[in-house]
């Protein structure tokens, strides 16, 4: 059996852990919006046609922070024909995805679902075909009082008070070549947008805090270069820079599928240097912070694949125009009757993914935003009729729930795994990747609570590990609950009619002594230890 140790120290502060930071990311592809969140249809509906079961398990599950409209979408969304009465909205194309954008469901409906699920909305802004114009008036008609044009007619169109958006998100992944308005070929010329259409918008709202796109893949030819050249121009008047990024591994591979927690640290730690290069160059009191606002770890069957492209793909590898393409209608009351069929356990795809939440809590001190893609299925997961648990709620919950106050740097004794490389397709190639951890750790301190909360993944597909954690430096605390979820070899997942198939349960097995605790972590297994000061 393999040994890890993992040893805590109340002076190995890391950061204040955000409220931000377990947050999720929607756009209207497919039936995220049309089914989903939308469906007028649906018996829970209710007056604006939004899904009452869809909200009330988002509210429960408490997601705390919601980006939106997009993704892709937004960089050719109007949201001037989303407002107002529904029968004089325009319809409109969606050239990203290749669908018919309706409206049912504009500006002011994302902003009061938000309201309704009881979380923040963090907005993105159209900086493909909107410009300077669109970025000062949507802020004027979302966050200011009244007496002007913008603000009176958000008054007119039935929501008196200002909506207050905090985080305004500067365009969608301006450098893909896939991007409508790219600026793939000209980096400098996002920069000094970005720069300008910041300044702008504080002007309107000086409350408010902005976000930059950087790279969105770290596959792309220009990365990390282009990321350079938009913040020599943009450095000091944003306040985050957006980072995305999707990691895939081959069907059924489940050592691919955990290492994904090295190519997000790789990816991190790349900004960071960036950021802090150009504090230093600028001479800058100014840091630069993190939102990581699209990830996954996930399945893909690979395609066939030139070998040493990685990226280096012409621009029309990324557009394929077809004669014969046709946009598509979206019913929102034509929403599969379930979901998509399980390639593993539910239990393997939760821990991968709950691995990169440990990541973000380890660099707290910089990253204060993460929405996960699919973060609202994970939060709530739906069809057509129902809602319930999956295996990820679990996992997403207690992190929101239980990280709280200071991030706390664990010092992981573990053993590694190597990853041979492997191709997904021309763009998603991995070269090896060494020193994978098997364990994963992060832990939150509240001081003034006196609680300790630590959590840890075991991405181990085949053996159970020997496990010890030492916490003496914390003092007279005690260890009161352990919650643990393993994969059981199912593919069986969560359902409406069995929730808790798949879900941590109190185990008693661990031993609490002089400040060290003794149990074993479980194959692919996600692990809650519970400390409280002792009184």
């Amino acid at each position: 059996m393999k040994k890890t140790k993992i040893t805590l120290h109340p002076s190995y502060v890391i950061g204040d852990i955000s409220p931000r930071l377990f947050g999720a990311f929607l756009e209207p592809i497919g039936s995220m919006v049309n089914g989903t969140m939308y469906n007028p249809k649906h018996p829970t509906a209710d007056e604006q046609g939004f899904r009452g079961d869809v909200i009330e398990g988002l509210k429960k599950a408490g997601v705390p922070a919601v980006r939106m409209p997009g993704g892709n979408f937004v960089s050719g969304w109007r949201w001037k024909d989303s407002i107002g009465p529904k029968e004089q909205r325009k319809q409109n194309l969606d050239l990203a995805w290749g669908q018919f954008i309706p409206n049912d469901v504009g500006h002011d409906e994302y902003l009061q679902w938000a309201e309704k699920i009881g979380a923040e909305a963090m907005y993105t802004i159209n900086l493909g075909t909107g410009d300077l114009n669109d970025a000062i008036d949507i802020v004027e008609y979302t966050n200011f009082p009244g007496e002007t044009y913008w603000s009176d007619l958000r008054i007119k169109n039935g929501h008196k008070d200002p909506y207050g958006v905090k985080v305004w998100y500067l365009g969608n992944e301006m450098d893909g070549p896939w991007q409508i308005a790219s600026y793939d070929k000209d980096p400098r010329g996002y920069g000094i947008l970005a720069h300008e259409v910041s300044k702008v918008m504080k002007f309107t709202d000086p409350s408010i805090e902005t976000v930059a796109c950087v790279s969105s893949c770290p596959f792309l030819t220009h990365y990390p270069d282009w990321d350079r050249q938009v913040l020599e121009q943009c450095y000091e008047s944003v306040d985050y820079i957006s980072l995305h990024h999707y990691h895939s591994a081959p069907v059924g591979d489940i050592g691919a599928l955990m290492a994904g927690v090295n190519a997000y640290e790789d990816y991190i730690n790349t900004e960071i240097a960036l950021s802090d290069y150009m504090k230093t160059m600028y001479r800058s009191k100014h840091t630069m912070m993190i939102s990581l606002d699209e990830y996954a770890s996930s399945w893909r069957e690979p395609k066939k694949a030139s070998w040493g492209l990685n990226g280096r793909l012409p621009a029309s590898t990324f557009y394929q125009f077809d004669p014969s393409k046709k946009f598509i209608h979206h019913d929102p009351d034509n929403m599969a009757a379930g979901g998509p069929p399980m390639l593993t356990g539910e239990v393997v795809s939760a821990v991968a993914n709950a691995s990169i939440g440990l990541l973000m809590l380890r660099h707290a001190d910089r990253v204060k935003i993460g929405c996960a893609t699919g973060g609202l299925s994970m939060y709530c997961a739906s069809n057509h009729d129902y809602v319930w648990k999956g295996a990820s709620y679990y996992t997403m919950s207690e992190l929101h729930e239980l990280a709280k106050g200071k991030s706390i740097l664990p010092v992981t004794e573990t053993d590694t795994y190597h990853v041979d490389s492997y191709a997904i397709d021309d763009q998603n190639q991995y070269a090896d990747i060494d020193n994978v951890p098997y364990v994963t750790a992060a832990a939150a301190y509240d001081e003034d609570k006196g609680e300790l909360n630590v959590f840890v993944c075991n991405a181990d597909w085949e053996e159970e590990h020997e496990f010890t954690m030492d916490i003496r430096g914390f003092g007279d605390y005690k260890l009161v609950e352990n919650l643990v979820m393993a994969d059981d070899g199912s593919m069986e997942r969560n359902s409406h009619d069995n929730q808790t198939l798949h879900c941590p349960r109190p185990v008693n097995d661990a031993t609490f002594e002089n400040g060290i605790v003794h149990t074993v972590l479980h194959k692919i297994s996600w692990n809650v230890f519970r400390f409280e000061k002792a009184k």
